[in-house]
């Protein structure tokens, strides 16, 4: 979803969770929104109006009625809003849009509101469970809403339980899912990411620079759009996508036994992992010291198993296998030779050695090879960009 100019109407209700509604708007704003707050005059007990007007660079919508504001600003905020988010949402609103109460400024403006529109509960955990709470909460996501369930934990009424509202993070990420078209809903997308690790003894590893970024990068992407995504992922220092089966391994092996594994019923499989091409053929059980060995050592290596090797060998007419190629020379020679010797349907490829993209870089550029001998030049862009990209091409292929 892009948010760059976009309306985006953020309604903030008399919740203690109101503070966290500040650090959502400026994520919001980070994201090239164009948003515009409606508060209840409970709310303002909580977070001043000042601070959403400061930070939105728009007035509040506070009063339908008042010196300062057409009687018809709520309908023109409404009706010019992209997507709608309520956070807090308290009971007492969530009654009301249940049952189309409209007696002040928010639950106004909600009723002549036609685009999508995402409620995060928050309140106490006995007045959630409540089965008045919850028959209208049925009865908004029966109307179309949606609807952000609650963390659980100790809540500011000091009880325990579900009721607390999600990191402001959080709640950016299932909006924006909200938002994005669902063009890979009921596809299973197997991916790998990330490095893996080779000990030669306890404490140290062959491995490489890999950072996992891009491949988390798919992994998100592909399910905000629908995707029932599983991740193989070697050692990172980066979170779990949102919504995304994350299996941690560490070894080359251990990856090429998950992906196997998982391969039956997957529909797109993504091999993006950089996989140490090598072992030591003989890892030490303890620490090597320097005083056995003296100044040289020699460390022999044997060659891991060729996952998307395999991988190509087994998959079905039906699965659609991507590869990933990091060249240092002949990046078209590399990578038409690998699509053929590896039975990929696309590749890929891009040069490493430039600090802006590749291994750790937050941006990145490629060229897609395909099967049918077809190319796109990708040039550099963030990964999340290259990302969805990358998910257009391959659901063009595939129909």
């Amino acid at each position: 979803m892009n948010f760059k100019n976009k309306n985006i109407l953020l309604g903030v209700t008399g919740g203690i969770a109101a503070y966290k509604a500040v650090e959502l708007l400026r994520l919001l704003k980070k994201a090239g929104a164009n948003v515009n707050v409606v508060m209840t005059h409970s709310a303002k007990k909580f977070v001043g109006r000042t601070t959403f007007e400061v930070l939105s660079e728009n007035k509040v919508l506070l009063d339908l009625f008042s010196d300062t504001e057409s009687s018809v600003t709520h309908i023109d905020l409404a009706t010019n809003a992209h997507a709608v988010l309520i956070a807090p949402a308290t009971a007492n609103i969530i009654a009301k849009l249940a049952q189309g109460i409209a007696d002040d400024a928010l639950t106004t403006t909600m009723l002549a509101v036609t685009s999508p529109v995402m409620i995060c509960p928050s309140m106490n955990s006995d007045m959630y469970a409540n089965i008045r709470v919850q028959r209208n909460l049925d009865i908004l996501e029966e109307d179309g809403f949606n609807i952000l369930d609650p963390d659980s934990g100790v809540l500011a009424c000091k009880s325990v339980g579900a009721g607390r509202l999600p990191d402001p993070w959080f709640i950016f990420d299932r909006f924006e899912a909200m938002l994005v078209k669902k063009d890979l809903k009921n596809k299973k997308i197997l991916i790998s990411a990330g490095p893996t690790v080779e000990a030669i003894d306890p404490v140290r590893f062959v491995s490489n620079h890999s950072s996992g970024k891009m491949g988390y990068a798919i992994a998100q992407a592909a399910e905000k759009r629908g995707g029932q995504v599983t991740m193989v992922s070697g050692p990172v220092s980066l979170d779990p996508p949102v919504g995304v089966e994350c299996i941690d391994v560490v070894s080359c092996e251990e990856m090429a036994q998950q992906m196997l594994s998982h391969l039956p019923g997957s529909d797109i499989i993504i091999k993006v992992a950089a996989v140490a091409d090598y072992k030591p053929v003989d890892p030490a059980d303890n620490k090597i010291k320097k005083k056995d060995h003296g100044k040289n050592i020699a460390i022999s290596l044997i060659e891991n198993p060729d996952i998307i090797k395999l991988i190509g060998a087994k998959k079905t007419k039906e699965q659609f296998l991507v590869g990933f190629a990091a060249e240092t020379n002949d990046l078209e020679k590399n990578a038409l030779l690998k699509i053929k010797k590896k039975n990929l349907d696309m590749i890929a490829a891009n040069l490493v050695g430039s600090s802006d993209s590749g291994f750790k870089a937050d941006t990145n550029k490629v060229k897609l090879f395909s099967r049918d001998g077809s190319s796109l030049d990708i040039p550099l862009m963030e990964k999340s960009k290259l990302a969805n990209i990358l998910l257009d091409h391959i659901i063009e292929k595939i129909g």
